[in-house]
Formats: C-alpha cells, sequence, structure tokens
C-alpha cells in the first residue's frame, strides 16, 4: 500500500511540475531576426548585435556561433570582436529557428570602428531598421539614447502604431476625428494613453476627456510613466510597427531628460558656437525644432544655420528644402513639427505650436512637456487631458 501510495504522489507530482512547465519555454519559436543583417568592422572593433524572437512569450534563449572565429567572434550576449581581415557569419540560434548577419572585416584604425552609434564617429546620420536613429543624444550623465524617426501616430480601427514615415510629417486637423473606431491616423494623444488599463479613467489613445483626473495612471496623480507604471508610456507598452514590432522597445523622455537634451549636454561646435544643442527651423515647409546630436560635422555645401541655443529665434531663422534637410538628417539631426495640441476634439495652433510630453508628472492638474513655438522654447506643464505630440526614444 506503501508503494502505491508513493507511485501515485510521483505521478501527482510529475503532471502538476508538466503544468507548471508549460510556460513560454513551450511555446514554439515562429522566427529569430538578427539586426543588422550585415556589419562592416575595423580589426580590434566591437558591435552589438541583437536578435527579435518571435512570438514575444516563447523562449528568448540565444546561441550564438562564428563561421570563422579567426576573422571576427562572437559573445553569448551576441558582441562580435573583430580579429583579423576577412568575412563570415554570424548565426543565432533560436530553438529550431536560425538567421545570420554577414561581418566584413576591414583594414583600418580599431579606434574607429564603423558602429554607426560609436559616439567617436560624427556626423553618422539616418535610421536604422527599427527607426531608431543612428545618432546619439546625450539626456543625462552618462546616458545616451537614440530619437525614433518621427512623431508617434495611432489608427484605432486596426490597433497599429506607426512612427511618421518622415520626421516633418504630422497629423494636424485630422486628430478631430479621434474616436475609437476612426480609421484614419492620430498622433496628439492624453498623457499616459497607451492603452494598458493602470487603473486610470482615461487610458485609450482615442480618448477625449477633458477632466485632468481622468489620466491618473494608477488612479493617483503622483504616478510618473515609469517604474510600476511604465506601461502607460506609449512606447513600452506597445508594439511600433515599423518600428522593431515589439513592446518594450521605446520610451517617452523624462522632464529632467528634456531639461538635460536642450540645455545641459555637451555637444560639438558648430559655427563657433560651443555646445550647440538646438535651433528653430522651417523643413520642407514646416516649422519645428531641430536638435543637434552630440556629434555633428554640417555636411558640404551647406549654410551654417543661426540662432543656435536660442530660445526665442524665429522659425524663419532657418529654411531648409527637402532635399537640403535629407542631408541634415543625413548628418544625424532630428527634426520636432508644431504639431500643435487638441483639447477634446478641438486641435488648435496647428503648424505654429510644437507639445511634447514627458513621462513625468508636475501637479494633481498638469504633467510636464517641452513647448516651442516661433519665441520661445521651455519647458511646461499643462493638462493631462490635452493631446500633445510623443516622439519616442530608444536606450
Amino acid at each position: 500500500m506503501k508503494t502505491k501510495r508513493l507511485t501515485l504522489v510521483a505521478v501527482l507530482c510529475a503532471a502538476l511540475l508538466g503544468l507548471w512547465s508549460c510556460g513560454k519555454d513551450n511555446v514554439s519559436v515562429d522566427s529569430v531576426t538578427i539586426r543588422p543583417a550585415s556589419v562592416e568592422l575595423t580589426v580590434g572593433s566591437t558591435y552589438q548585435l541583437s536578435a527579435a524572437v518571435l512570438p514575444s512569450d516563447a523562449s528568448q534563449d540565444l546561441e550564438w556561433t562564428s563561421s570563422r572565429p579567426a576573422v571576427a567572434t562572437v559573445s553569448a550576449s551576441g558582441l562580435v570582436t573583430a580579429v583579423a581581415l576577412g568575412e563570415c557569419d554570424i548565426t543565432v540560434f533560436a530553438g529550431d529557428k536560425s538567421d545570420v548577419c554577414h561581418v566584413t572585416v576591414v583594414d583600418g584604425d580599431p579606434t574607429h570602428p564603423t558602429d554607426p552609434t560609436d559616439p567617436q564617429n560624427p556626423s553618422v546620420g539616418g535610421f536604422d531598421q527599427n527607426g531608431a536613429s543612428n545618432a546619439v543624444f546625450t539626456v543625462a550623465s552618462g546616458r545616451t539614447v537614440h530619437f525614433s524617426r518621427g512623431n508617434l501616430q495611432y489608427q484605432a480601427s486596426t490597433g497599429i502604431w506607426r512612427f511618421a514615415e518622415h520626421q516633418y510629417d504630422f497629423i494636424g486637423a485630422d486628430n478631430a476625428n479621434i474616436s475609437s473606431t476612426y480609421n484614419g491616423w492620430i498622433d496628439l494623444f492624453g498623457w499616459g494613453t497607451s492603452g494598458w488599463n493602470s487603473g486610470a479613467n482615461a487610458y485609450q489613445p482615442w480618448d477625449t476627456s477633458t477632466s485632468y483626473s481622468d489620466y491618473y495612471p494608477g488612479g493617483s496623480y503622483t504616478n510618473n510613466l515609469t517604474g510600476a507604471y511604465a506601461n502607460a508610456d506609449w512606447g513600452v507598452y506597445n508594439r511600433i510597427s515599423n518600428g522593431g514590432n515589439q513592446a518594450g522597445m521605446w520610451r517617452t523622455l523624462t522632464k529632467a531628460e528634456w531639461e538635460y537634451l536642450l540645455n545641459s549636454r555637451a555637444a560639438s561646435t558648430i559655427n563657433g558656437e560651443a555646445n550647440a544643442r538646438y535651433a528653430k527651423a522651417v523643413v520642407n515647409g514646416i516649422n519645428g525644432l531641430v536638435v543637434f546630436p552630440d556629434n555633428f560635422t554640417m555636411p558640404s555645401g551647406m549654410s551654417y544655420p543661426s540662432g543656435i541655443n536660442t530660445y526665442n529665434a524665429p522659425f524663419n531663422n532657418n529654411t531648409y528644402t527637402e532635399s537640403q534637410w535629407s542631408q541634415m538628417e543625413g548628418a544625424g539631426c532630428i527634426f520636432l513639427p508644431a504639431a500643435g495640441y487638441r483639447y477634446g476634439t478641438g486641435v488648435d495652433v496647428v503648424g505654429t505650436n510644437g507639445w511634447y510630453w514627458s513621462g513625468t508628472y508636475s501637479s494633481e492638474f498638469y504633467a510636464y512637456n517641452m513647448y516651442f513655438f516661433d519665441d520661445n522654447i521651455f519647458m511646461n506643464d499643462l493638462s493631462r487631458s490635452c493631446g500633445q505630440s510623443v516622439r519616442l526614444v530608444r536606450d
């Protein structure tokens, strides 16, 4: 009888263990994708590869190998080290799926790798395959970020989030059509309206309540879009379709980070102006704010901008055609269009004022934003119910 009881207990334990383990480790991997698909390095340099596993609830355990360790090695975390001239393939395995990054090691100075995010490699701009700027921007001592390729946009009828195609794109007056079924796009959002039910009364991206208290994450006005309430941040909670399509890849700058970015960081000298951080401009006919990367070299043949770091300079101090802006963007510049704001379903000051949310609360009534117009630029606080632009960053 004792043996039978022990056998029964063992069977039950095994069954429970099986049920307990039927989690993400048993979810089949559909695909794994290396970012980037190819990279060129100089001898002695390193490059951190990343890999995305789908679905997100499958095991994220990765195994990295090099086809020619004599050319380039790869660590367990995907860090590639260039050893000698030549070519090789770095392969990542996730379950029974795999993907390859082709590595070419060329001759050159190992202190200047071709990693476009290396702060020693100035004037490298544009955006990577996830929509993150290759150029870096310091937002706190020892902390840098990459800006998204455009303002955040949302389509309620499909539930799709995306970045604007161009940095100067914005929706404008059509934000007045905001609703839970609207099949157009919106880009002015109440504070913390990521779609995550934190306990706030208004948390959906289409919410238009004009009551500031409806936008309290967790029901308390003292909660920021960080920590336990980070999912109220649009970039943390949502998959951005043209921004890597994975939750948790992006976030919103805090008030302190906006201030450091615009007022405190060390940056390049432009036309004699040390620590050139920003300048107002008109890009492709759109008023807005140009933010210079930490390391910047003026594109050949372009005129130097005026009104650098001048809060009360007018937009038309600097005017760039679409073609000229392409060169500035290629040198790492970010542009924030003056996309206006929304209150309820009313949209105002489109094209003349820019309002960009931070993840930091101000008071019972307000949350902080970065605000600019023709005569000024400063950190402001505004009712959480006002629809404002969101420009995400990636650490």
